[in-house]
């Protein structure tokens, strides 16, 4: 229930039967223990070892994640005990051993969170649907709709363990320290659905629609508050049917690439045979056996090809034991560069809930992280523009993009230029925006980095939008009148809340308001990201994944397959002779860290900081800056103007017998040699090497009497000399002028320049 109107919020000891969810429960196995796992399994190739790359990946961090704990404070005060869906996810090994009550997290440990997803939860787990080895599940917690066959339940964490001492993997010949079992489960992107797909049992059990699409099939469910869990929404359908939050192993699942062996590379629209897909394939190949495994079996183009991409010849431990043609790695990376930063900032202030102390092999994996998480993002899609078509082709197994969908977004940033350079529109334009509050604590109003024009119609964003309906708005209420003073929306500029949920239950029936309640959220309003390839519409609409509308992408309707690919209509300004684009990513929007900072009232005392922690945080490691993923251009554009030569110095110099400069002079006499020194930089003021100079020294009557010529040396220096003559040469006022200045690409800024110099010869 939501206790807002209280001054102090004590999160729940008991689980709420209505956030309790199927799989092993707390205490039933042997606790998760993988703190020796870097003993065999570390320290001797960081290309291919398991532990230094899972230790870059957010999967090794998701326990120190502050996403996690500023949403998981905003959670426990929409429903006291829905915590527990947040850490059963984010640190399962203290949830198995009963850690996370109260639901606040305040009994979990710095080593539960420092270890997050850890090796010990991925090599126990079972398939839920008791096909293979059969892990703990016991009635009613039984993970699967017991059918015949069982329909596992995969999403939401609902992890059923083995309780033996073998870990389980895939290989049957694995040389190990520690009993082994070569599991199917392991090689199948249902094993990754266990945290993949999330589900909000919540509004699944509760809210009149049960979180699910317009166009889902009957959800199962009692409907109403507390009571036995086996008449809850998680106990009678597979995760995919209710409480959708996020969705990426059912977008993997609704795709082609579920089913396509990655010996039918070729196969592929050309398009698509690049990029991430292309890595993949490669990868696999590079061991021989026409891209399947070592024993036989045949890859797929699963979550783990893709995630876990294998690499020939590399060894599983540091035992030196026989190198596999087919190691995965496990690289475990999606697209999130800039969290890495955040948490080692924390770390070094101090700020992070739990897990903190980071250590140097641990700030160097999650260095290694980033640079992966920025190669995903470059080959995650490719651009092309004909005539005024903007096309964008997602080279994912997924949609484009995937993930937790909150604060999440991509979007094209295009610059149009007339045929003189000069900018004429910008079309989603990301920078400064002047807010009327004061963030910081110094008595100013601030301003953050964010998408400028959010409702520009030339922008296209790519993102979803959950929102809470008026039906369930006005539910809540009825549970608990307090919901009613429950903010949905702040402005983004004053901070001022604009929408609370009693405003949402006063309006039309039918109609719904945007959130950023995770808990809370009960229907999509938006999702226009891009479908994989070969996202069939049937299987996208039991699992809850349509885009919405659901007419985008081709309209395949019932039957049909969604496009991969989305066209944009250009909309040039007058004028325009060229445009540069780029589609740009960014994890966390100010909008979203705004939200989690001004809805936390701090009436957890242990949750009470972490949004404005948060919110240091992210202005402190550049708001989140947005990744360039992929760029091209329209039109024609002028050729880049010329880089300058500048001579910025031009001086004489007496000189030895040995021809080397002695020191810098305006006098000479008759049948010495005068030194002369021209200096080349470029129209920033760096020293030029390779410039060619010539200069003309004329005599008193302004007649040229020698022409020189020399190139400069990396420090910019030309060096020239000119031996005059006793008897021929004129006392008199000479000039050194430099006529030109010459190297490929650039162009001579003579009236920028020291062009002449000039000396007395006695």
């Amino acid at each position: 229930m939501c206790l807002c109107l209280f001054p102090v919020v004590q999160a729940a000891d008991v689980v709420p039967t209505d956030v309790q969810m199927p799989g092993t429960q707390p205490g039933e196995v042997s606790d998760l223990r993988s703190t020796r796992c870097d003993n065999c399994h570390g320290g001797y190739d960081a290309t291919a070892e398991p532990f230094h790359n899972w230790r870059g990946s957010m999967m090794s961090h998701a326990g120190r994640d502050p996403v996690f704990w500023a949403t998981l404070a905003i959670a426990e005060q929409d429903f006291d005990g829905s915590g527990d869906i947040c850490i059963r996810c984010h640190m399962h090994g203290g949830w198995q051993a009963g850690r996370s009550t109260p639901t606040d997290g305040s009994a979990l440990t710095d080593t539960d969170a420092s270890w997050g997803v850890e090796c010990d939860l991925c090599h126990r787990l079972t398939n839920p649907d008791n096909s293979e080895y059969l892990g703990v599940q016991n009635a009613p917690y039984i993970a699967n709709d017991g059918g015949n066959p069982p329909e596992g339940y995969y999403g939401g964490a609902m992890a059923v363990l083995w309780n033996g001492n073998e870990k389980l993997g895939p290989y049957a010949d694995a040389e190990a320290r520690h009993g082994s079992l070569k599991s199917r489960f392991h090689r199948s992107p249902d094993l990754c659905g266990t945290c993949h797909d999330v589900s909000n049992p919540v509004v699944g059990n509760l809210a009149h629609n049960h979180g699910a699409q317009d166009t889902a099939d009957p959800v199962i469910a009692d409907g109403t508050l507390g009571g036995p869990v086996d008449g809850k929404a998680a106990f009678n359908n597979p995760p995919y049917k209710y409480g959708v939050v996020e969705r990426t192993y059912s977008e993997h699942k609704a795709s082609a690439f579920d089913e396509l062996p990655v010996s039918g590379f070729s196969t592929l629209p050309t398009e698509l045979q690049a990029g991430s897909i292309k890595r993949a394939y490669e990868a696999a190949t590079a061991g021989g056996n026409n891209g399947n495994y070592a024993d036989g079996d045949i890859r797929y183009f699963t979550c783990q090809t893709c995630h876990m991409s294998p690499k020939a010849g590399a060894q599983g431990c540091n035992k030196n034991p026989p190198p596999r043609p087919d190691m995965p790695v496990h690289d475990l990376t999606g697209g999130n560069y800039w969290m890495p930063e955040v948490i080692k900032y924390m770390d070094a202030q101090g700020t992070l809930r739990l897990g903190g102390g980071l250590t140097a092999e641990e700030i160097a994996a999650m260095d290694d992280g980033i640079a992966r998480a920025q190669r995903n993002l470059q080959e995650a899609a490719s651009l092309s523009v004909s005539g005024n078509t903007l096309r964008v082709v997602n080279l994912t197994g997924h949609k484009l993009i995937s993930g937790y969908p909150e604060g999440r977004r991509m979007w094209f940033n295009i610059k149009w230029y007339d045929s003189a350079g000069t900018l004429l529109r910008e079309d989603g334009k990301y920078g400064p925006l002047q807010l009327a509050f004061d963030i910081t604590g110094d008595g100013k109003n601030d301003t953050v980095n964010t998408i400028l024009d959010l409702h520009d119609p030339n922008t296209k964003i790519y993102e979803v939008d959950g929102a809470i309906t008026q039906e369930w708005a006005s539910q809540l209420i009825a549970i608990d009148p307090s919901y009613a003073t429950v903010p949905v929306e702040f402005d983004r500029v004053t901070g001022q809340v604009t929408a609370t949920i009693g405003d949402v239950a006063n309006q039309a029936p039918g109609t719904y308001h945007e959130s950023f309640h995770f808990v809370l959220n009960n229907k999509v309003v938006k999702d226009n990201r891009i479908p994989p390839y070969g996202m069939a519409y049937d299987e996208a609409r039991v699992r809850n994944i349509l885009p919405v509308p659901a007419d985008q992408y081709g309209n395949p309707g019932p039957g049909g397959t969604y496009n991969y690919w989305d066209e944009i209509t250009l909309n040039p300004p007058s004028g325009a002779a060229y445009a540069t684009i780029d589609l740009l990513y960014q994890p966390t929007s100010w909008e979203y860290v705004a939200f989690l900072y001004l809805a936390n009232k701090g009436q957890n005392p242990f949750l009470a900081d972490e949004g404005r922690h948060f919110l240091d945080a992210w202005l402190a490691t550049g708001m989140a800056a947005p990744y360039v993923m992929a760029s091209t251009t329209w039109g024609n554009a002028p050729p880049p103007p010329a880089q300058e030569i500048v001579i910025d110095s031009l001086t004489t110099w007496s000189v030895s017998k040995q021809g080397n400069l002695i020191a810098q002079t305006d006098t000479f006499k008759a049948g010495d040699t005068v030194g002369i020194k021209a200096h080349a930089v470029d129209q920033d003021g760096a020293s030029l090497e390779g410039v060619s100079i010539t200069v003309e020294v004329h005599d008193p009557n302004g007649g040229v009497v020698k022409t020189l010529q020399a190139t400069s040396d990396s420090l910019g220096d030309a060096v020239m000399t000119w031996k005059t003559s006793r008897k021929n040469t004129a006392p008199g006022l000479y000039t050194a002028h430099v006529t030109d200045a010459v190297k490929a690409g650039y162009q001579f800024n003579a009236g920028a320049s020291v062009t002449a110099v000039s000396f007395t010869i006695q």
